[in-house]
C-alpha cells in the first residue's frame, strides 16, 4: 500500500509524477486538503507530499500536531489569478515589485504563512536540574542533621545514663577479668614455692 499521501489534480501531484516517482502513481491520492492532513492523523498514510505555503500555514495554525519535515526541496512562488488581459495587471505587477522590493512582500508571508496560533512545541522542560537537585540534597542533609542533634539533645539524659551504665560495665568486666588473672597468677606462684613431696 502506498503511504504517501498527495491531492488529485495540484501542481505537487504533477511535480512527485515528474520528479520523483517517473510517472508512476505510486501514492496515495487524495481530494481535498482536509482529506490530506486527516489521512495522516489517522495513519492511513505516513507523509503528505503538498506544497510549501499550504502546509506552513497548516501545521502552523489549524494542525499544530504535525510539521514540516526538512527543508522545501523545490522552489516554489505564490500565485495571485487574475483574468486573461486583465486592464490592472500591470499595474498589480509594479505593485507587487514595489512590496517586494521594500521587504513588505516578507513581512506579509511572515504575518499569514509563518505565523503560529498553535503553541510552541520547544517550551522549557519543567524537569530539575542537577545542580537544582544538589542544592535539594544539601538541604535535606543539613535538616536531616539538625532534627538528629536536636533528638540527641532532648534524650541526652537517657543517653547519658545508658553511656554511663555501658562504661561501668564494661570497666566492672575489665576489673573482674583482672582480678581473675592476678588470682590465677598468685596462685601458681604458691604453686611454685610449695616444696613438692615424692
Amino acid at each position: 500500500m502506498n503511504r504517501i499521501g498527495i491531492r488529485v489534480g495540484t501542481a505537487s501531484e504533477d511535480y512527485f509524477k515528474t520528479e520523483i516517482s517517473q510517472g508512476n502513481q505510486n501514492y496515495y491520492p487524495l481530494r481535498t486538503r482536509q482529506q490530506l492532513y486527516d489521512s495522516l492523523l489517522a495513519g492511513l498514510i505516513d507523509v503528505a507530499f503538498s506544497d510549501t505555503g499550504a502546509a506552513e500555514y497548516a501545521v502552523n495554525n489549524i494542525y499544530c500536531n504535525l510539521t514540516i519535515v526538512g527543508e522545501s526541496f523545490a522552489a516554489s512562488a505564490y500565485a495571485i489569478v487574475t483574468p486573461k488581459q486583465w486592464i490592472y495587471a500591470q499595474d498589480l505587477d509594479v505593485g507587487i515589485l514595489s512590496i517586494r522590493e521594500s521587504g513588505q512582500l516578507d513581512d506579509l508571508k511572515q504575518k499569514w504563512f509563518l505565523a503560529k496560533n498553535c503553541p510552541d512545541d520547544t517550551t522549557q522542560s519543567t524537569a530539575i536540574t542537577v545542580k537544582a537537585l544538589g542544592g535539594l540534597f544539601a538541604t535535606f542533609a543539613v535538616i536531616t542533621f539538625i532534627a538528629v542533634l536536636l533528638y540527641l539533645w532532648t534524650k541526652r539524659r537517657n543517653i547519658k545514663n545508658h553511656l554511663s551504665k555501658f562504661i561501668h560495665k564494661k570497666e566492672s568486666l575489665t576489673k573482674a577479668k583482672y582480678s581473675t588473672k592476678r588470682n590465677s597468677n598468685e596462685n601458681s606462684e604458691h604453686v611454685q614455692n610449695d616444696p613438692v613431696v615424692l
